[in-house]
């Protein structure tokens, strides 16, 4: 489980882990103001000094359960030789007519791994490390909270008198679904400032185990605000809103989504230019005897909208900003 040869063995898997985590960050902020860019997983600010903003929390969160998941389903798939199914509960009664057997997906595995990986970045004990750590560990109780029992019938002429159940993973997007929700509801932590710049003292340890007594362990929590996510900042790799797309009209569109416009542009004191473009795709396709499908080229036009600066000759507007935290 450690050494070299445990990173050569699992390094692969956290490296695609990481990776499906901020795939599915770029996912869930898609229609925001911070759409989770590449600098996000940076976790750093101009001061040099790591950010423990709303969205750094989530980052972490769903990189330590992106890492998680994919080593407890590699696991699964017989990708590694030091682990196999968990059948440490099955022949127990888990409930009226149903046992436990089964193969079910081995997640103390993937959380050992996990922590020996993701956890180990975090090599201080002052606050902001402590708070990455307790984030990495809200992700991880999410792939967790998010597994679905299965089941497999069993009786006389598929009466179906007892099931043998276990439990899988569910699809990582129901993670990403749950975090986000945590990001919603995400916990400021009022500390003493004076107490804050003490770093890695013993003071500024004893106010961060005083404040984390309070924080739920399923509970996001970040330390400061986040910035102005409407304007470009390179200093803290933050691009902006302008030139951003987003969505007015379209089949299937959330509330949220239709309001992408109004959010990352005319709030931000930008316009909505809409551009027409031309979209090649297959069309008419025909199954021709033995073996092809042979496609048309159609081309279409379509209305896509952009965020862009305001006409100077235009009145000048006066730039509406959200109340709630920044996005």
């Amino acid at each position: 489980m450690t050494g070299p040869k445990a990173y050569l063995t699992f390094s692969s898997s956290v490296a695609a882990g990481a990776h499906s985590g901020m795939e599915e960050c770029k996912f869930q902020f898609g229609w925001e103001r911070w759409n989770c860019p590449e600098s996000a997983l940076q976790l750093s600010t101009h001061n040099r000094l790591r950010s423990a903003t709303r969205e750094t929390s989530f980052v972490h969160a769903i990189s330590s359960a992106g890492v998680m998941y994919t080593l407890t389903r590699n696991c699964s798939l017989g990708d590694f030789d030091s682990c196999g199914c968990d059948d440490s509960r099955n022949g127990r009664v888990g409930g009226r007519g149903w046992v436990w057997g089964g193969c079910s997906d081995n997640v103390e595995f993937g959380e050992k791994v996990s922590k020996l990986f993701v956890d180990a970045l975090e090599t201080g004990h002052d606050t902001r490390a402590l708070i990455n750590l307790h984030n990495n560990e809200v992700g991880r109780l999410a792939v967790k909270d998010t597994m679905k029992r299965a089941c497999k019938c069993h009786g006389v002429s598929g009466s179906c008198s007892i099931q043998t159940c276990w439990l899988q993973l569910a699809e990582f997007r129901e993670v990403g679904n749950l975090l986000k929700l945590k990001y919603d509801q995400a916990q400021k932590l009022e500390m003493d400032k004076r107490r804050l710049r003490a770093g890695n003292s013993a003071e500024s340890r004893g106010a961060t185990a005083e404040t984390f007594h309070h924080i739920h362990a399923t509970e996001l929590v970040f330390l400061e605000d986040s910035p102005d996510y409407c304007t470009r900042n390179a200093s803290l790799g933050h691009q902006g809103t302008e030139g951003r797309e987003c969505l007015q009209s379209g089949r299937n569109l959330s509330q949220w989504e239709k309001r992408s416009c109004r959010r990352l542009c005319t709030e931000c004191g930008l316009r909505v230019e809409e551009r027409r473009t031309e979209v090649v795709s297959s069309c008419n396709c025909k199954f021709h005897w033995c073996c092809t499908v042979r496609c048309e080229q159609c081309r279409t036009m379509v209305a896509k909208h952009f965020c862009t600066r305001r006409d100077p000759a235009a009145p000048n507007h006066s730039r509406q900003r959200s109340r709630a935290h920044r996005r």
